[in-house]
Parts: structure tokens; sequence; C-alpha cells
């Protein structure tokens, strides 16, 4: 079984011609959510898309899919989640410092000198740069902004990113 990536979730209907109002959860959605790009809706079974339209609105993405023309047939996508297949994802996309949030979530967190420090279980994007949560035993959440001067490497390959915590940043440090 293929698997797949969300990238957004229908959140409901717009008008009455088969658009659907997405918020997107996805690290790239001018690529994902283009004109031709190829989705799977993914509710009790998983449905094929291809986008017809995309726009952005109100800080959602309104698009419509390739054989739904009206209300009626995109009503039961209302609440489900949309993906990508992992084979359609293209590191191309990718530039320098650049990665995948399935490839940051899960990595193991360490200062400069080799303590470990948590694991990252979250990607947030308020702003100007992601934030992300890594999860630590007996402690607060720590939210450490995707900068160079906090990020020093990041090692896909052995699930492994090493850090410099700012002062202050840190909620349990006295």
């Amino acid at each position: 079984m293929p698997e797949f990536y969300h990238v957004g979730k229908i959140v409901n209907t717009h008008g009455i011609k088969g658009e659907v109002k997405v918020v997107a959860t996805t690290d790239f959605p001018e690529t994902r959510f283009k004109k031709g790009a190829k989705l799977v809706i993914l509710g009790k079974t998983t449905t094929p898309v291809t986008i017809t339209s995309s726009r952005v609105h109100k800080g959602t993405v309104l698009m419509t899919f390739d054989g739904y023309q009206d209300i009626n047939e995109v009503l039961p996508f209302k609440g489900q989640l949309l993906g990508v297949r992992e084979a359609d994802l293209d590191q191309t996309d990718l530039e320098d410092n650049e990665y995948f949030y399935k490839d940051i979530i899960g990595l193991n967190v360490q200062d400069a000198d080799g303590n470990e420090i948590g694991t990252v279980s979250e990607i947030l994007s308020p702003g100007a740069n992601d934030v992300w949560v890594v999860k630590r035993r007996g402690k607060q959440d720590l939210l450490l902004p995707y900068i160079e001067s906090v990020v020093l490497r990041v090692d896909v390959s052995n699930k492994l990113t090493v850090v410099d915590i700012p002062e202050g940043l840190d909620p349990d440090e006295n």
C-alpha cells in the first residue's frame, strides 16, 4: 500500500460549482496545489484527484478537481485530508537547508556538546520561519525557531539535528 503525506484538509465547500476550501498543511503549497497537480483524498477509501483550479482566499486555498463540477459531488469530501503519494515527492523541490516536514519530524535533537534534548514532534509555520516543537522527557516542549544561529546541523540520514538553544528560550531554565 502506498504511503501518503498530508498536504491539507478540506474544511468546507465554496459556492455551488464544486469548489472546496482547503487549509494547507504542506511545506510547498504553490507546488502541491497548482493546476494539474495530482492529490489523493484520504477518506474511507482513497480518491485520486487532479486539481483544475486553485487560488488563495482569506488564508485558505480554494480549488476544484477534474470531474467534480457540482457542490453535491464534493460535499462528501468535507472534513477529509488531502495527501500526496510518497512517489510524487520530488527532492529537487528543495533548496539548500530546506527539508520536507516528514524528514524533520522524528529527528533526535542534541546540543553542540552531544547532550540529548529530545525529539522533533511537530513543525509550526507561524510566519517568517518555521518553529520546531521538541518533545522532552519530564520537561515542557521546547519551541526552536528554524534559523541558522539555532539549528546548527541537520543530518536526515542519521535522524539527528544539532542545535544551540539561545538563553531565555528554554521555559524550564531558571
